[in-house]
């Protein structure tokens, strides 16, 4: 079961301007088709829609460019109090964005299998996310460890961190 917070109910209205957007940007030849918009207090306070392939940025994705337009629109980089309406179920990277935004509620309309059936498949990522390290088909190695912790060293030191 999951749990909503108890004053929110979703605002279709607002999904269905998720899913124009994103139709839009599919029949435009913008992006794929994906868009996102970040509601706060009944309001509209960021849209997103894929840029990946006109942007030429993998990370530009419908719910990362909404939740980067309200953080800017609301002069914060977390967004409690915020709800994501989004045209699809947010992928790996996108979920990851909206817990690091701090988001209430992500509210969506098509399903990863819905995706998946239109050649946008993250159940690789799903499966190598699962792997231990050394047997996910993308290597990373650790070097330079302890001058990388010079960094994390700084930040611990600093009177002027900023918490997150």
């Amino acid at each position: 079961m999951s749990k909503l917070p108890k004053s929110t109910e979703p605002n279709y209205e607002f999904l269905r301007r998720a899913i124009a957007l994103a139709t839009e940007n599919a029949r435009s030849g913008s992006g794929g088709p994906f868009a996102a918009l970040v509601v706060r207090d009944g309001r509209i306070v960021g849209e997103g829609v894929n840029t990946v392939t006109s942007g030429n940025d993998p990370t530009a994705h419908g719910e990362v460019n909404a939740i980067r337009a309200a953080c800017e629109a609301l002069g914060k980089f977390t967004l409690e109090g915020c709800e994501l309406y989004t045209s699809c179920q947010p992928c790996p990277m996108c979920l990851a964005a909206c817990y690091w935004a701090r988001l209430d509620v992500i509210y969506y309309g098509a399903s990863d299998t819905d995706a998946a059936r239109a050649g946008f498949d993250d159940a690789f990522l799903y499966a190598e996310f699962r792997k231990d390290q050394p047997e996910r088909a993308l290597p990373a190695v650790q070097v330079l460890a302890d001058e990388a912790w010079s960094s994390f060293a700084a930040w611990l030191e600093s009177p002027n961190k900023t918490p997150y």
